[in-house]
This record gives C-alpha cells, structure tokens and sequence, in this order.
C-alpha cells in the first residue's frame, strides 16, 4: 500500500512538473502581451507550485495547485494553452517530418533500384511471363502478388486472328521493339511518362504501356524467342540481327514509320492472349549515407553515387542516384579478361559477385568489355588497362553485359558518393533482408 502511495505522489509530482513547463513558456512567449495583473498572477501560481514541488508536498496539495494554475493558465495561454486537436496534429506531423528529413539526409535514404545493371545481385524492375492464361495468377493471388511483391499484370489479346509480329527498329536502338513516348501516370496518381509497345496481329494493333525503365525486349525474348536467348535486350538484339539476316521478317508501315516486324510464328484467334506478363517492381532499398563520412569505400562493397558531376550522364539525365559495385580505387589498375574482372594484375576479389561473374555461375554472365558501337570508352578490349585517378573512384554494375556503366562514363567523383547499401526493405522476394 506504501508503494501505490509513493507511486501516485510521483506521477503527481511529474504531472506539475510538465504544467511547470507550460506555464514557463506562455509567461517567456506572451508576457508583453499580457497586462501586469495576469503577468502577476501567473508568476504567482508558477511559483506556488515551485514551492510545493520543492517541499515534496503530498499528491492532494499539488492537485489543487495545479488546477490553479491551469485556470491562469486558459485566461492567458493564447494559442500556446489551450491547444485545439488541429495544432497538435499539426506539430506533430511537423515534427514527424523535421525527424524523417534529418535521417533521410545525414543517416538513412530509401532507394529503388531502376535497371538491371545489378541484376541478379538486385533486381531493377523484370518481367514474369507466362506461357499460357492458365499459368497466370488467379484473381486473389494477382492482388497479393501485388502487395507483397508490387506485381503489375499486363494481359494483351488478339483484336483479330492471325501471325504475331514484333515491329522493331527505332532512331534510339535498332534493335529494341518498337516503341514511342506518351503520357501516364505512376501509382494511377503521380504524372509521368511511358513507353508504349505495339505488337500486330493481321495488321491490327495490340498495344501495352510500361514504366521507361522496364526492359520489354526481355518480355518480348522470353515470350516468343526463347530458344538460345538471354535474359534482357541484349538476347534480342542477337535475335532481331539473325532473323532479319535468314529473312524472317515483313515491312509495315506503324505511326508514319517503316518498320521491320519479326515473324515470331505464333498464330492466335481473335480474343486469344498475345502475351500475359507481370511487370515486378524493382528492389528498394535503405542506404547508409553515414559510414562514408569516416571510412573510405571498400572495394567490393555497393556504391550508391550522385551524376550531377559526372558529364557523359548530366547532359542527359541530370543529377540522379545511381548504384553500381565499386570496383577499383585510387590509384588502381582494373583490365577486363572476359568473363573475369582483373584488379592490380590479379582477379578481383572483395565480393561474392566478382567470383560468380568470374566463373560465370547462379546467372552471373561474366564481365565484358565495352563496346565502341555502343558508346563505351574505358576497357574496350583484354590488353586495356586503366588506372584510377586520385580522389576518384571506379563503378561497374554485376550485370556487365547490361550496364552502362564506368566503361561508358569514366570516373566518380569522391566528393559524390553518397553511402552503401544496407536493406532490402520491399519487395518481400528472396532479396529482402541486409543488402549484399
């Protein structure tokens, strides 16, 4: 019984130290504006309840002072006391936000990964495709695919019956399925641009829009050339250059364009499925943006970056958060021996994903060297060696063959790099969990 005793006289004694402190802040915020009896008057309670306090009065004297107080209190607190549900609302959400700002910038960033140049270290956004309608999710299992995994389904049938073909051949890639630019929305809310695909049955379009960073041409190898092709546009840029080549291919005129479309062999009725794919969004992330402000990057580790002062990727896209592996430091050598990726004369080493590309395993496909056609400039062929200047770093992504990566742009600033990567907070794929 003691204890209850003792226990309520310190929950009171708590409780008048808190209107202690909102009576100190409407005297120092409003005692201008208050006349000299209620500037009085408060300080007299103030210090009333000091003296109580000080006295360790019991919890029945300190009850009674403290409804004293806060009578004073409402005749003078002005907006300070007594507080609408609005105001505290809105103070809180501020303070929320102040809270999440200040972690965001010095601690803690999400961040979605967008292409698959760390596929399959992380996945950008990828495609699941399916078969035939009868291996595509039922109508429940579509919905939780899409909360637990962001599954966006696509599903595309024929507006008349005849030979699906693929129209390719495009200023911005030869070898890509035709596409053009259009507005949309994100989340069916956010403004912002699409591409939109056109695929033909019998001359009759049948068209679907996606994100611009979703590789279609992965979908489109996958679902019609499956034999031999690789995953994502570089398989079917070996597919469209061996088909035009063995003649497999008509022209159609589509938007005012003459077009090459690839004869994929597949015929369908009307109101048969085209091409039923899920359009998976890529990993998100949490990056540590703090670790780097003491300790300098490892190679091997993930290297989230800014593009602001990289020009090859400013002039065209701004400054952006890009996230490669680091691959080389000052001061080192890097030479491409395909598959494997060589660092001061020897086989890079500081990552699990330098072995697997090395020995080309678990759809690890190698490092490769870039291409001149292609717009690469750094390591272009085996005997190329580059060294990396002083406070500069060096970035490739896992996915060699389908990256643009330090071969095409050069060098990262030091003073850019932001941080690694630590989480794979969603989706909840076989990714989630501490970033690798």
């Amino acid at each position: 019984m003691f204890g209850l005793f003792e226990s309520q006289e310190k929950k009171m004694r708590e409780n008048a130290a808190n209107w202690l402190e909102v009576a100190d802040k409407v005297y120092h915020f409003r005692r201008d504006v208050l006349t000299a009896a209620q500037v009085g008057e408060l300080q007299s309670q103030i210090a009333g309840l000091q003296s109580l306090l000080k006295a360790r009065a019991e919890a029945e004297k300190l009850k009674l002072a403290i409804e004293s107080l806060e009578d004073v209190l409402r005749r003078t607190g002005g907006a300070i006391y007594p507080k609408s549900a609005l105001v505290e609302n809105v103070e809180f959400f501020l303070v929320a936000a102040i809270v999440i700002l200040g972690i965001r910038t010095y601690f803690v960033q999400p961040f979605k990964i967008p292409t698959n140049s760390m596929w399959p270290t992380y996945n950008g956004m990828t495609p699941e495709v399916f078969a035939k309608p009868a291996d595509e999710p039922a109508a429940v299992t579509e919905a939780v695919r899409m909360v637990a995994f962001g599954a966006w389904p696509h599903r595309l049938d024929a507006p008349a019956s005849g030979e699906i073909l693929i129209p390719v051949g495009m200023a911005e890639g030869p070898g890509t399925v035709h596409y053009r630019l259009v507005a949309g929305r994100s989340w069916l809310v956010i403004p912002t641009q699409l591409r939109e695909y056109t695929l033909l049955v019998d001359e009759q379009p049948v068209k679907v829009r996606v994100p611009l960073d979703f590789d279609f041409d992965w979908v489109v190898s996958t679902a019609f050339f499956p034999s031999g092709s690789m995953h994502s546009s570089q398989g079917f840029l070996a597919t469209v250059e061996s088909r035009i080549e063995s003649g497999q291919f008509e022209t159609r005129i589509i938007g005012g364009q003459r077009l090459r479309c690839l004869r994929t062999g597949r015929h369908v009725r009307a109101g048969e499925r085209v091409l039923g794919f899920d359009e998976m969004t890529g990993d998100q992330l949490f990056v540590d943006r703090f670790s780097y402000n003491f300790v300098r990057p490892t190679v091997g580790s993930g290297f989230v970056f800014r593009t602001g002062n990289i020009p090859d990727i400013a002039r065209s896209y701004g400054d952006q958060y890009y996230i490669k592996r680091l691959v080389g430091g000052p001061g080192d050598t890097l030479q491409i021996k395909e598959p494997v990726l060589w660092r001061n004369g020897q086989p890079v080493t500081g990552a699990e994903a330098f072995d697997k590309n090395g020995r080309r395993v678990d759809r690890y496909r190698g490092y490769f060297n870039g291409s001149r056609s292609n717009g690469a400039q750094f390591l272009l062929n085996p005997e190329e060696k580059l060294t990396v200047p002083p406070r500069a770093y060096f970035a490739m992504g896992d996915n060699s063959g389908n990256s643009a990566d330090g071969r095409y742009w050069g060098f990262v600033p030091g003073k850019d790099v932001i941080g690694r990567p630590v989480f794979v907070y969603f989706p909840f794929t076989r990714h989630w969990g501490p970033a690798r």
